[in-house]
């Protein structure tokens, strides 16, 4: 299955490695590393994820992380909307 990523995403993922590298940039590589090996999982089992809170969506909570990826599945297309802090507030709509 094909990945694609929003640009709210890649900026998502970009912002948290920054955040995390200030402190330690180990963390933030083994960060990004954990996430970007969970959606290449995601696309071998789309519906490893639960169902969204947002309409038309599923939720892939990161296993060892506090992170949940939104996503969702077309066709042959996986398109991964965003990545949260599970502790951040979510918008209404994605």
């Amino acid at each position: 299955m094909t990945v694609v990523w929003s640009p709210r995403a890649i900026g998502h993922l970009a912002d948290l490695r920054a955040y995390i590298a200030r402190e330690n940039p180990g963390a933030a590589a083994r960060t990004a590393t954990t996430l970007l090996a969970a959606v290449d999982r995601l696309a071998q089992m789309p519906n490893l994820g639960r169902p969204g809170r947002v309409p038309g969506t599923r939720e892939l909570v990161v296993p060892g992380t506090r992170y949940v990826i939104p996503y969702r599945v077309r066709a042959e297309r996986l398109e991964i909307i965003a990545v949260f802090h599970g502790r951040q507030r979510w918008p209404k709509r994605l």
